[in-house]
């Protein structure tokens, strides 16, 4: 089976490229979906969050006050960290049994629909990455108009995001979504047919030689190894030579995993 990641930046149509594919009866794995569900009611993900921020996070009827939880991160790098620590995990063990279940099902080709694929580093377990592209000038225009924001806030959103420049680097399939929905629909189309040739082989491989599976699964992980290194190399040759902002989130990484082990301590 191939285990696709598709991903792009904020108001690029990776919404509209993933229901797309799902009309040709691929299977698509939303991780922002998942991530709503690990921290439902009752969910070990809601209480550690409650732990992390306090009963301040909770809704009058127990559910998340999702709202009053992004206050409280947003502008506080530490505390996203801590947050992200809590939900990227259980997204990721979701997200395995979802492709699971896609294997034993038989399907030939599972899409994981992942905003922050690249930044996560899901790169790495996928056999293709397919990244959806618009301009900066286009994605400001579609936030200004879907969210009602103002152009600097808008501006401010897309500036937020890992550049697309970046996340081009690790694309095996770009999708242009700088024009009409039925030029989407055709560059669409052209994907799947190319996704169900490389399938097809390794399909039948998987199945009737399991040990292949792993081989494969082994070889992607050395090939997304290997882009990973040449993409920081052309980061530093642009940026110079160690980027206060890596240094800075190695920082925040060791600040919140200090937390996250006073809380699993208390």
């Amino acid at each position: 089976m191939l285990v696709v990641g598709l991903t792009g930046g904020i108001a690029t149509g990776k919404s509209t490229v993933s229901s797309l594919l799902a009309q040709h009866q691929i299977p698509i794995v939303d991780a922002d979906l998942l991530a709503r569900q690990v921290v439902q009611r009752g969910t070990p993900g809601l209480k550690k969050i409650v732990a992390a921020f306090g009963g301040q996070v909770l809704l009058p009827d127990g559910d998340l006050d999702r709202k009053k939880l992004g206050e409280i991160v947003f502008g506080d790098p530490i505390k996203r960290k801590v947050l992200e620590r809590i939900i990227h995990p259980a997204v990721r063990r979701a997200m395995l049994w979802e492709v699971c279940r896609a294997w034993m099902r038989g399907e030939r080709v599972v899409v994981l629909d992942v905003p922050l694929l690249i930044e996560a580093g899901l790169y790495a377990f996928v056999g293709r990455v397919v990244v959806v592209y618009t301009s900066k000038q286009l994605q400001t225009r579609r936030l200004i108009s879907r969210d009602h924001l103002t152009p600097q806030q808008a501006r401010q959103r897309v500036a937020a995001q890992k550049p697309m420049k970046e996340k081009l680097q690790y694309a095996d399939f770009v999708i242009d979504n700088s024009g009409q929905l039925p030029e989407l629909q055709q560059q669409v189309t052209h994907l799947v047919r190319q996704l169900d040739d490389l399938a097809s082989p390794l399909h039948k491989l998987c199945w009737f030689f399991p040990p292949f599976g792993l081989l494969a699964a082994g070889w992607c992980l050395l090939w997304r190894w290997v882009q990973r290194t040449r993409a920081k190399g052309r980061r530093r040759r642009w940026r110079g030579p160690a980027p206060e902002g890596e240094r800075d989130e190695m920082e925040l990484d060791d600040i919140a995993e200090e937390q996250e082990i006073m809380l699993e301590d208390d």
